[in-house]
């Protein structure tokens, strides 16, 4: 009998339902499943792979409510984030779409003139792209929708086959995005869903696939490459952040206390690019405080089925004790809790919204990855030792600055080793642009022409008339 993986309701800790996890048998097979008919998928027109995605993408919109309230009961995602998750990703599939032909058509780079070499005919030569094959696309459950379909989008439209590995934490999603797909008219085999966690996960990088597109923590990262690595395959890894940002002396402090709020505590702070840590010139420090407390305590926690709730509850219980120990280490080293700290006392996995000062770079809520209700604030005395705090990481997701010059802003990013650079805005991800991290925060691009074209590989051409 197949091992069952549970899905829990984080606000109410009841059980939604128990799915069949794949064991590998099951893995191989749909691999195998996949690689017979990804030649076949790769042989059509541009314009057919194309007409199914745009399918697809009606279909979230006529659909968003029921999507909506799914992701809401599997991960606590308050129901108005998880439509505004939904209804924004047809913007990007409508960035790829209009920019697929561009990156996949062939393009010739030379042509010899007639009779400038020996030999009879003339030369070309030419560059056209192929889809890689067969990927594994292992996504998280903090934004199924945009993570997951920043990779499954594209590789379809490029030619590949994808085994989609939902996360355990938003595996009823990733059914329903499967069969919205398969209604569309993509084929079930050119899209297989993959059910379990990590040793169904580890189960699928044991199979011969073209490409390993993954969004998780560092840790589980640096196990994929490993894996990855003697296959010599595409990896792509959007892996954590501890992403900074530094309020200047000059900013325009409302506009930056409730930028920041939002961008620390959207999504309960379980976003890649949240803003983790802040760093406020002393100058503004005190009314930026201000304005930041009275932000965060006009957010509303509570059921996430209710429209007008902000927070509801994190989506893993485990990471209770996290944000927990943090919290814990920060006072014991001096730190001051100006508002939550602690699990709330209800059914669900809850924990008050927290602001932390004094804080300072021995304590872990200012060095390791938090992704919660949980922020540290500390003033500085100058953009120097802001750019010092703000380098202080492994990670290199984000950076943000707030401040009304732009040249003094881009002057202290420039410093900064991150894959997006915000002045005056911050957690914001646009498909215009590449979506990348430096050091431990990951490997490789999506979104922009860059998140398309890594989903195909070069083929050289040299052509000479007879």
């Amino acid at each position: 009998m197949a091992d069952l993986l549970s899905i829990i309701n984080p606000a109410t800790e009841t059980l939604l339902q128990e799915l069949p996890v794949d064991d590998s048998a099951a893995v191989a097979a749909k691999y195998n499943r996949a690689r017979g008919a990804q030649p076949e998928w790769a042989a059509l027109s541009l314009g057919d792979r194309i007409a199914p995605i745009l399918r697809f993408r009606d279909l979230l919109i006529e659909r968003v409510d029921t999507l909506a309230a799914l992701l809401t009961s599997e991960t606590g995602k308050p129901v108005t984030q998880a439509r505004s998750e939904i209804l924004a990703l047809p913007g990007r599939i409508d960035f790829f779409v209009e920019n697929a032909e561009r990156v996949l058509s062939p393009h010739r780079v030379y042509a010899e003139p007639a009779g400038a070499a020996l030999g009879t005919g003339t030369l070309e030569e030419v560059i056209s792209q192929e889809p890689l094959g067969v990927i594994a696309n292992i996504s998280a459950w903090n934004y199924p929708y945009f993570v997951g379909g920043n990779v499954f989008i594209p590789a379809l439209m490029m030619g590949n086959a994808v085994l989609y590995k939902p996360s355990e934490f938003a595996t009823l999603t990733g059914g329903a995005i499967a069969d919205l797909l398969h209604e569309a008219g993509i084929p079930q085999d050119i899209f297989m869903p993959v059910v379990g966690s990590g040793l169904t996960g580890a189960a699928l990088l044991e199979q011969p696939i073209d490409g390993v597109f993954f969004t998780g923590s560092y840790a589980t990262g640096q196990k994929i490459a490993v894996a990855a690595a003697p296959k010599l395959i595409r990896t792509q890894l959007e892996l954590g952040g501890k992403d900074p940002a530094y309020v200047c002396p000059d900013a325009n402090v409302a506009v930056a206390a409730a930028g920041l709020a939002d961008g620390a505590f959207y999504n309960n702070g379980q976003s890649c690019c949240a803003v983790e840590r802040i760093y406020v010139h002393t100058d503004v420090y005190d009314e930026f405080l201000e304005a930041f407390m009275a932000t965060v305590k006009g957010f509303k926690l509570g059921d996430p089925t209710d429209p007008d709730t902000y927070l509801g509850p994190v989506s893993r219980k485990p990471q209770l004790d996290v944000l927990a120990d943090q919290v814990a280490d920060a006072i014991a080293k001096g730190a001051t809790r100006r508002g939550g700290g602690e699990r709330l006392d209800r059914s669900g996995w809850y924990f008050a919204p927290t602001v932390l000062t004094e804080v300072n770079h021995t304590m872990t809520v200012m060095q390791e990855e938090t992704f919660g209700p949980v922020i540290g604030i500390q003033r500085v005395d100058s953009d120097e030792e802001a750019v010092a705090l703000m380098q202080d990481t492994p990670y290199g997701l984000t950076a943000a600055v707030y401040g009304t010059e732009r040249e003094r802003a881009v002057g202290i990013l420039r410093q900064l080793k991150t894959g997006s650079a915000y002045w005056n805005c911050c957690d914001r991800v646009s498909p215009r642009l590449p979506w990348s991290g430096r050091g431990h925060s990951g490997l490789g691009a999506t979104l922009s022409l860059a998140g398309i074209s890594t989903f195909l590989q070069p083929r050289a051409w040299h052509l000479r008339a007879g």
